[in-house]
């Protein structure tokens, strides 16, 4: 028979730090335990051994005696009611649920309902109660739709969600989908304890492929109750037991794979017990493929952790002060917000989730609270350094931000490490301004690297140079006549503009830029705007590219007979005056012919006496030229319609 055991069974790190806070104080001065510190007989008997007498009610506390809080937390009136009797209170509330409490008191300040998905009779859900005046709870959502149907809730009512820390999640989910559907103003705050969750996720995945499951743990352990249902679902055969003692070889009949978990308040002497009884070879297990024994890997439980150690652990709740880590140990793990980043945009939800696993590295260490300051952003320091030094010999590109401008150049923060970069590797042209690169991201390749003196230097014009290479050898590759390009204006002359086509610049000659007669090309584009070109044609050798702009599928003289015929009158512009007569714009990109005897309906000198160029006149066709493409326009002909029969004997 082969048995799996869960990775997570056992002692949660909230119960660890219970059982080791009550287990101190027996030692150090002795006191009382205000209900069972967690839901296992056994712990309690040993807990009583040691000297911690149990008590059920404030009123049996002696002035001045220390009287110890459960795991699962006490509710408010309680506690006040030890502190008015002069009792110590030493504290073993587990950090999620007594990060449930805030958040309810919280809501109670902001005058928001409190809806708890639980157990009302839980004392970890009847201590969170204590902490508002309107709090509700409901076990399914079943329940929870039956008392929105009797009490009558004003939906648009401010309320906030919660969850004992050990309910099953897919209850938890369905009474959020129907708050979501029903409340207006509804805040959610997910409380399912990180571990609890893991170790419902492994036990159902488990149970799912064993024969038979067995579920260790006191049955009076809401924890351990919801881990027989979650495997209930997915195995025929599962046993809860709380000891060895209680297994039947009757269970394992016909029996190939057993699996084997446990609630959070089972000790591990107890598990590595019912797992002696259900296999005799536990010394030969191996976890995985790592060749970790059983008793190593209960061992590890119980770790220590000391200043300046390198941990891991898992994201359990994410805060508005710090993040809490499961560092599966007895110790629970906090990051100040403070401490996950360097960047000081950085926001929460972009580097954590819950469930992430984490690295970090250990500020400091407080036994008696039970707790571990973390940061993340100084383990993050010490591998950009390491980073930066592998990147100066591989030659790596890196991102960064302008931070700063100073004398000489300008500052890039690499994942929090300030990288100097001199004027002349900055990209930009002499005595540019720089400061208008603050803000904004760049490319850079470090060349110099001082961690002693933590001096770092860099250039962002070798990886633009690059870049730019490797752009232009991609068009001359892949150039052919036609091709369209979007291009950018780079600079302008009076013949024309040149375009940046991908890190390759092309000419548009100015009568390539307009099928309309234009004198410079500021009349058509602007510098720095985008234009689509095509090639007409390239010179690979000479490195040399003819552009052009105008819509070759569109022909002016085409539009012009669709539009126009002889004896309309058009509104045309005047383009160019000679002394013959003024060339006049009909559609862009066709002109016609005022002859100087057309212009008026008297006899003038020059056709400037009449017209300047830009002017915009009535003219009538009066004549076209199909094979020459040419038209004849007169002014006259509308200032003296009986001239027109003139016109055209002088014509």
């Amino acid at each position: 028979m082969k048995v799996v055991l869960a990775e997570s069974a056992g002692f949660c790190y909230g119960v660890k730090r219970a059982v080791s806070l009550a287990e101190e104080t027996a030692r150090q001065h002795g006191g009382a335990m205000l209900g069972s510190v967690i839901h296992n007989a056994h712990v309690i008997a040993e807990l009583e051994r040691l000297g911690m007498r149990l008590i059920s009610s404030p009123e049996e506390a002696e002035s001045g005696e220390n009287v110890l809080i459960r795991s699962h937390g006490e509710r408010l009136e309680v506690c006040q009611a030890l502190e008015a009797r002069g009792a110590v209170i030493v504290d073993a509330t587990c950090p999620n649920v007594r990060r449930t409490q805030q958040l309810v008191s919280e809501a109670e300040r902001e005058g928001r309902g409190v809806i708890i998905i639980g157990e009302a009779n839980h004392p970890e859900v009847a201590a969170i109660a204590s902490r508002c005046r309107n709090a509700m709870t409901c076990d399914s959502p079943e329940e929870l739709e039956k008392a929105f149907q009797n009490r009558g809730f004003d939906t648009s009512m401010p309320l906030l969600a919660v969850a004992q820390t050990t309910c099953i999640r897919s209850i938890w989910e369905k009474c959020l989908n129907f708050l979501k559907k029903e409340c207006t103003n509804l805040k959610v705050c997910d409380t399912i304890c990180g571990a609890t969750q893991k170790r419902q996720s492994e036990a159902a995945a488990i149970a799912a492929e064993a024969d038979v499951m067995v579920v260790v743990g006191d049955r009076k352990s809401a924890n351990t109750r919801h881990l027989t249902e979650i495997c209930k679902e997915a195995c025929s055969r599962v046993v809860q037991i709380e000891t060895a003692d209680e297994l039947s070889p009757d269970v394992f009949f016909g029996c190939i794979t057993a699996g084997l978990t446990a609630g959070a308040s089972t000790p591990a002497s107890i598990i590595k017990e019912v797992y002696a009884t259900m296999t005799e070879e536990i010394k030969n297990e191996t976890k995985a493929a790592e060749g970790e024994s059983f008793e190593e890997m209960l061992e590890k439980s119980f770790k220590t952790l000391n200043t300046g150690d390198k941990v891991s652990g898992v994201v359990t709740a994410i805060g508005a002060t710090e993040i809490q880590v499961d560092l599966g140990c007895k110790q629970a793990g906090y990051i100040p917000i403070s401490e996950l980043s360097a960047d000081p945009d950085a926001k929460v939800e972009d580097i954590v989730h819950v469930g992430d696993e984490i690295e970090t590295y250990i500020v400091r260490v407080n036994d008696v609270e039970g707790y571990a300051t973390l940061s993340k952003k100084r383990l993050d320091a010490v591998k950009v350094w390491e980073d930066i030094e592998k990147a100066v010999e591989e030659k790596t590109i890196l991102d960064g931000i302008v931070s700063e401008v100073n004398k000489g150049g300008i500052v890039v923060s690499v994942k929090g490490v300030r990288v100097f970069v001199p004027a002349s590797q900055s990209g930009q042209p002499r005595d540019a301004d720089l400061s208008s690169m603050v803000k904004q991201s760049v490319k850079l390749r470090i060349t110099e690297v001082n961690r002693a003196r933590r001096r770092v230097v860099g250039s962002i014009r070798s990886v633009l140079s690059e870049a730019r290479a490797a752009a232009q050898a991609e068009v001359w590759n892949n150039i052919e006549v036609g091709k369209h390009y979007n291009g950018t204006v780079k600079s302008m002359t009076s013949y024309g503009v040149f375009v940046d086509i991908g890190g390759v610049d092309g000419m548009v000659h100015i009568s390539e830029l307009s099928w309309s007669r234009i004198k410079h090309p500021s009349e058509v584009v602007k510098m720095g705007a985008h234009l689509d070109v095509y090639v007409v044609s390239f010179d690979a050798e000479k490195r040399k590219i003819s552009l052009g702009v105008k819509d070759r599928t569109q022909n002016p003289w085409d539009v012009f007979m669709k539009t126009y015929q002889v004896g309309d009158v058009a509104k045309v512009r005047i383009v160019k005056l000679m002394t013959f007569g003024a060339f006049a714009e009909v559609v862009p990109g066709v002109d016609g012919l005022i002859h100087i005897s057309q212009i008026a309906d008297r006899r003038i000198e020059k056709p400037g006496d009449v017209l300047s160029e830009g002017e915009t006149v009535e003219a009538k066709i009066t004549a076209v030229d199909e094979e020459k493409q040419k038209i004849s326009l007169s002014i006259r002909a509308i200032l003296t319609p009986a001239a027109d029969d003139e016109a055209e004997d002088e014509e």
